[in-house]
């Protein structure tokens, strides 16, 4: 192992060996390194000095920059000693490579779910509208509908559940409508208050209930996303704001009347995102060790099948570097009620009345 000296030295020529290294020009979204590269700390330090790069990484001091490299080089480890032993999907080393998974756990997860107070607020609402929906196709995929806005990047704020909310809005709007409509996070997160947190978490459903309160939610350009908290503004009523008439939630742990309802539209869902896989998952058909403690809110988006194996779409809000570009796409019919990392056990989307 080298000494703090010696890899501060490391990193002072490194980049400039990069220009020559062909070793390390290969794409980070899939790793199948020799051991003898993992075993050289020269090598591991330009390959973290080119991540680096990619990723835009500016660190305080060395000293911090060292620390992030030994959380990577651990990373690297484990997204390698993965990808040997699973087929079904692979992880990779993407901007979250230098964030340990306390950390990460920390900054990118913010759902904060109370079961009893959602079933309670639910009652107000109609019975689940699709109950009798038959005859749903095999396959939809609300981006080619046209129904689908950008991924977006919630940042370190624990504002997942906005985003999930806002993208289950967005789609809504769009069928209803007919204008894809990008919508602002950042008025949920400043306004929509004493029931969520802003990025210190949220529900999706206490989400809906503001923005039927509030009269609709701006768009993207008129409340523009901060990555932070900030004083709710009250804009001006010629704006434009795309209403919600109620939402609906969906039985839980009922995987086809969670698919009746996506067939008419994108959900608001819940998952438990905090297992290490989930970090670096880069693609494929996700079917990583999962509980159901939900601590992370997502939109699915579509579902399909892929070599007999069925799955449901999902849009994630962790910028389009994750995943199938912002995009997971979760194994379901595994038999278990609750769905993968739980994903049947709290799906819920707006009503919009033409």
């Amino acid at each position: 192992m080298a000494t703090v000296s010696s890899k501060l030295s490391l990193f002072s020529f490194s980049l400039l060996s990069l220009i020559v290294c062909s070793a390390l020009a290969r794409d980070f979204s899939i790793v199948g390194y020799s051991p003898d590269d993992l075993k050289s700390e020269d090598w591991l330090i330009q390959l973290f000095e080119s991540w680096s790069s990619k990723h835009s990484k500016r660190y305080a001091s060395i000293e911090e920059k060292l620390q992030r490299f030994e959380v990577f080089k651990d990373n690297l480890k484990h997204i390698d000693e993965t990808n040997k032993k699973i087929s079904s999907y692979w992880l990779g080393l993407n901007e979250f490579a230098d964030l340990s998974h306390e950390e990460f756990k920390e900054k990118y997860l913010g759902l904060k779910p109370d079961l009893s107070k959602r079933r309670e607020a639910s009652k107000c609402h109609e019975t689940f509208r699709y109950r009798n929906a038959a005859d749903i196709p095999k396959s939809v995929d609300w981006r080619k509908k046209g129904a689908v806005t950008h991924v977006k990047d919630q940042g370190a704020c624990g504002s997942c559940w906005a985003f999930s909310t806002v993208a289950a809005v967005e789609g809504i709007n769009q069928i209803v409508t007919g204008n894809l409509t990008s919508l602002s996070e950042q008025e949920l997160i400043d306004c929509d208050r004493p029931y969520n947190n802003g990025c210190n978490g949220g529900l999706m459903d206490y989400a809906f209930s503001f923005i039927v309160s509030n009269g609709g939610l701006h768009t993207e350009d008129d409340y523009p996303y901060l990555m932070e908290e900030s004083t709710c503004e009250e804009k001006k009523g010629e704006l434009e704001v795309v209403t919600i008439s109620g939402y609906e939630d969906v039985p839980e742990n009922n995987e086809q009347s969670l698919l009746k309802a996506l067939a008419h539209q994108p959900l608001s869902v819940a998952i438990e995102a905090s297992g290490r896989n989930f970090q670096f998952y880069s693609g494929g058909v996700f079917d990583g060790h999962c509980g159901s403690e939900l601590d992370h809110g997502v939109t699915a988006v579509g579902y399909g099948s892929s070599k007999g194996v069925d799955y449901i779409i999902v849009k994630n809000s962790w910028g389009p570097k994750w995943g199938e570009k912002g995009y997971v796409r979760m194994k379901r019919s595994i038999g278990i009620p609750e769905g993968l990392c739980g994903i049947n056990k709290m799906a819920s989307y707006p009503i919009k009345k033409k």
